[in-house]
């Protein structure tokens, strides 16, 4: 009785071990990620955005709108994957992919918004998000977020970003 415990530990306990680690450590850096997303998020909450598709902001005098995007590749840790393929046996929510397509998206757009900062604008509208797989397990997606950006005068620091373009 004793050889049989040792034996299925040796055959199975490694698996078991590595299994809890990645899950450990897949599940911290999701939360580092989303910790790192609300930072960011808040740092670029002045830069409006709108998805509406025929509203336009009033704009700046002299401002013309550029296209601004971002786009991030973000995976899921196999962990999360077997938990997934359990799951979907059963019907049941994959929450995991949830929060992966979340995580993206999210990214997507903080780049976006950092982009048009970055070029001294105000306003985003026309926002269109794009998602894709990338690989057949689905495991990795691809997220494009995109939109016109413009000096708006709705915005409340709408002369400090002229201000800062027309002197660039």
């Amino acid at each position: 009785m004793n050889d049989s415990l040792t034996q299925v530990l040796i055959n199975y306990g490694p698996f078991v071990f590595l299994f809890v680690v990645g899950w450990f450590f897949g599940s911290r850096h999701e939360r580092q990620h989303l910790t790192q997303l609300r930072v960011a998020e808040q740092d670029l909450r002045d830069i409006t955005v709108s998805s509406e598709r025929l509203y336009r902001p009033k704009l700046a005098a002299g401002s013309e709108g550029e296209l601004v995007l971002g786009s991030v590749v973000i995976a899921q840790d196999y962990f999360k994957m077997i938990i997934a393929r359990v799951l979907s046996i059963f019907g049941k929510n994959l929450t995991t992919y949830e929060t992966l397509l979340d995580r993206a998206r999210r990214e997507a757009i903080v780049r976006m918004r950092a982009d048009a900062k970055a070029k001294g604008y105000t306003h985003i509208y026309g926002l269109r998000l794009e998602v894709t797989n990338i690989n057949q397990l689905g495991s990795m997606v691809e997220a494009i977020a995109y939109g016109t950006a413009v000096i708006s005068i709705d915005h409340p620091h709408t002369t400090s970003a002229i201000n800062h373009q027309t002197s660039l």
